[in-house]
């Protein structure tokens, strides 16, 4: 089954207790789709300005993603984000961000991508989200992402695309903030009376949770990692982990999905081995696999 994903490509600067990384290639389609390549096919949709300095064909040559997608607005500029993670590395302040092109109306999705069965929406505009599924002709799994300031100031449109999905991916501070809950469990269930069938909870270094209509619950650990020199993709990996293993497997029956959470995690522990792409892109589906197998004995008993 095919898998899209449409989201950010972004020119990022990144502080952490380890180093700085200038000008590196960041975006939530980029993450996603470096990860979710581990696992089959990608369809990347995506916009960027003449000012990216990356050349995409090279960042994934050898992998399976489709760049028909991608669009090169000659009048726009490519977005740009800024920020510092602090000592526990999991608080991070955003010095500057540029939307530039993000401000724009989204790109096309191609006639050829137009049948795509796996969905994923990452992080942008609720507006453009509906945009982009709009295009889309008979997709059997969708699933999305959001953020603060959408949750914030769009909220209207965050909870009409919430009833056109299948599954939300979010963090803890944002599934308190939709939901008005401060307790995780008690979030998850108020998500779900928004309309998705499934919600996922990433929390950083304590893991994540699932929950489903059918009150069936998932609780998995994060792995085990001595040091982390850049969390900035590890959600979008986590996501591009999932998303790809439920698209290899064509299916997204509860144990799928408890196995897809656990590859997401796994996958997204190489994104924070080192600056922008550096760790994913040195990492294999061998390698996953070994990390797979780790997990499931530490978290067995």
């Amino acid at each position: 089954m095919s898998l899209l994903v449409t989201g950010s490509i972004g020119i990022d600067t990144v502080r952490t207790p380890h180093g700085v990384s200038e000008n590196c290639l960041g975006g939530s389609a980029i993450y996603f789709s470096m990860a979710a390549s581990f696992f089959g096919p990608v369809r990347l949709v995506a916009v960027v300005g003449p000012d990216c300095p990356f050349e995409l064909a090279k960042v994934f040559a050898g992998r399976d993603v489709d760049l028909t997608g991608l669009e090169v607005r000659t009048a726009s500029k490519t977005f740009r984000w800024a920020g510092t993670y602090h000592e526990n590395m999991d608080d991070r302040t955003t010095d500057h961000m540029e939307l530039n092109v993000l401000a724009e109306s989204p790109p096309p999705v191609p006639e050829s991508f137009q049948d795509s069965t796996f969905v994923f929406l990452a992080n942008t505009a609720p507006d453009l989200q509906h945009q982009l599924l709009d295009q889309i002709e008979d997709p059997v799994f969708v699933a999305a992402d959001t953020m603060n300031c959408w949750i914030q100031e769009h909220l209207g449109g965050l909870k009409a695309l919430l009833q056109r999905i299948d599954c939300l991916v979010i963090n803890e501070d944002e599934a308190r903030k939709l939901a008005g809950e401060q307790n995780l469990i008690r979030a998850a269930k108020s998500i779900l009376s928004m309309g998705p069938d499934i919600v996922v909870v990433k929390k950083g270094e304590s893991g994540s949770l699932m929950y489903n209509r059918d009150e069936e619950g998932f609780i998995l650990p994060a792995y085990p990692a001595a040091e982390v020199k850049d969390p900035t993709g590890a959600g979008d990996s986590f996501a591009g982990g999932f998303m790809g293993y439920l698209a290899q497997s064509q299916s997204t029956d509860f144990d799928r999905l408890k196995t897809a959470i656990a590859y997401g995690t796994v996958t997204a522990s190489f994104a924070i081995d080192d600056f922008s792409l550096h760790g994913l892109a040195s990492a294999d589906r061998d390698q996953i696999n070994d990390r797979f197998e780790s997990l499931r004995e530490l978290t067995t008993f």
